[in-house]
C-alpha cells in the first residue's frame, strides 16, 4: 500500500471503493439537481426584481420629462404658475413610484437567494452532511487500521478483533483452530486473521 493511499478518504478494495465512488456519483448528482432547482428558483424571483427595476427607471424617466415640462411652462404669462402645479405634482408621483420600484427590486432580489437556499440547501445537507460523516469515519477507521497494520502488536490486535467479529466461516477459511493459533502468536494465523479485518474495512491487507 502506498503512503499516498493512507491520505485519501477511499477504500483499497474494489467492492468497498466502487459503493464508495457510486455514493459520490449519487451525492453529486443529487446536489447539482438541488442546486439547478434552486436557480430556477431564483431565477423566477429574480423577474420581480426586473420588473421592479424597469418601474423604477420608467418613473425616473417620467419625472424627468414632466420636470421639464414644469419649468417650460413656468415661463408663460399670468397662467404658468397653474400650468407648472399639476405637472410638479405629478412628476412627485412619479418618483414615489419609482421609489416603490427601487424598493421592489431590493426585496425581490433579497428574497430570489432566500428562496433559492432555503429551497436547494434542506435535500443537499440531508443527504451530503450524512454522507461526509460517514466518509471521515471511515478515514479515522482506515487510518487507525494501517497504523495497526505496520506493527505486529497491531496485527495481533487485529486478529483479535476478527475472532470477535468476522463470521465463522470466514475465521474456519485461516485456521480450523484460529483461537488456538492466535494465542501460539502463529504468524500466517495472525496476519490471516488480521487480513479478514482489514478487508472488512475496506483495506487491502498491505503484506499481500
Amino acid at each position: 500500500m502506498s503512503s499516498r493511499s493512507r491520505f485519501l478518504p477511499y477504500a483499497t478494495t474494489p467492492r468497498r471503493l466502487l459503493m464508495q465512488l457510486f455514493a459520490d456519483a449519487s451525492v453529486l448528482i443529487w446536489s447539482v439537481i438541488w442546486v439547478m432547482v434552486g436557480i430556477a428558483v431564483h431565477a423566477a424571483v429574480a423577474t420581480i426584481a426586473a420588473v421592479g427595476r424597469q418601474v423604477e427607471t420608467g418613473a425616473y424617466g417620467i419625472a424627468e420629462n414632466l420636470d421639464s415640462a414644469g419649468n417650460s411652462v413656468d415661463n408663460v404669462p399670468w397662467i404658468g404658475d397653474d400650468l407648472r402645479k399639476p405637472l410638479t405634482a405629478a412628476g412627485e408621483a412619479a418618483l414615489d413610484l419609482a421609489g416603490a420600484g427601487h424598493s421592489l427590486d431590493d426585496t425581490a432580489s433579497w428574497l430570489a437567494w432566500v428562496l433559492a437556499l432555503a429551497v436547494a440547501s434542506p435535500p443537499i445537507l440531508a443527504i451530503a452532511m450524512p454522507w461526509l460523516f460517514l466518509r471521515i469515519r471511515f478515514f479515522r477507521r482506515k487510518w487507525t487500521a494501517i497504523a495497526l497494520a505496520s506493527t505486529p502488536a497491531g496485527e495481533q490486535l487485529l486478529a483479535m478483533r476478527a475472532l470477535a467479529n468476522r463470521p465463522l466461516p470466514k475465521l474456519a477459511s485461516v485456521s480450523l483452530d484460529p483461537v488456538g493459533a492466535w494465542r501460539r502468536d502463529d504468524v500466517v494465523t495472525i496476519r490471516g486473521l488480521a487480513a479478514l479485518e482489514l478487508r472488512a474495512a475496506g483495506i487491502r491487507p498491505p503484506w499481500r
